[in-house]
């Protein structure tokens, strides 16, 4: 994929997750106003990024909404990209299979000694496929919004954009990380103790 700039996902190597780690993930939007709540047990990288499971029955919040999930998610940071995805299973109650959320300022904290958080901007676009629905792109409306209340810079919005695009073409062609290597995570994740 192409951007003008990748976000970098970690900072300091003594903040780098490790296998078992409770991983926080903490959404906000451009203006700094919460978003997304989310834990997860990080399960270990590959050559596309870190791979963390977030199972079914967790408590997850934002501004205004909470709900305990009902399936099974893996969510990939990359190591590079404007972005980060959350395969989720088959039992997912809307069919949702695949939520990419267009993000940028991808970091990593670690807080005690078995925690990590992980913040990231989030941007408003998302590519999403459904078992109903399939491939299509979502929050449009939102991000056109935003680009004016949240005076999104004009570059930024390029960059999402073609950051998008990008992220249909490789979904949509099955490239990956997007060519099931999933299932290996979500079997990894059901099975390793948390630490």
């Amino acid at each position: 994929m192409t951007a003008t700039k990748e976000s970098v996902v970690l900072r300091r190597e003594s903040e780098d997750p490790r296998p078992g780690d409770l991983v926080v993930a903490r959404n906000r939007k451009y203006d700094g106003t919460a978003h997304w709540v989310v834990p997860g047990r990080y399960l270990g990288s590959d050559e596309f990024g870190h791979w963390i499971f977030q199972g079914t029955n967790e408590f997850i919040s934002r501004p205004g909404a909470a709900l305990y999930t009902e399936s099974d998610a893996v969510l990939l940071i990359p190591f590079t990209g404007d972005w980060v995805a959350t395969f989720y299973d088959e039992s997912h109650p809307g069919g949702v299979e695949l939520y990419i959320d267009l993000a940028l300022d991808l970091q990593w904290r670690r807080i005690r000694p078995n925690v990590v958080e992980f913040h990231m901007i989030d941007m408003d676009l998302d590519v999403v496929r459904t078992a109903s629905r399939g491939l299509y792109v979502d929050d449009e409306d939102e991000f056109a919004q935003h680009r004016v209340e949240l005076s999104y810079p004009d570059e930024l919005c390029t960059r999402m954009e073609s950051a998008c695009a990008d992220l249909v073409a490789e979904v949509g062609a099955a490239n990956a990380p997007f060519d099931g290597r999933d299932a290996a995570w979500f079997t990894l994740g059901r099975t390793s103790p948390s630490a």
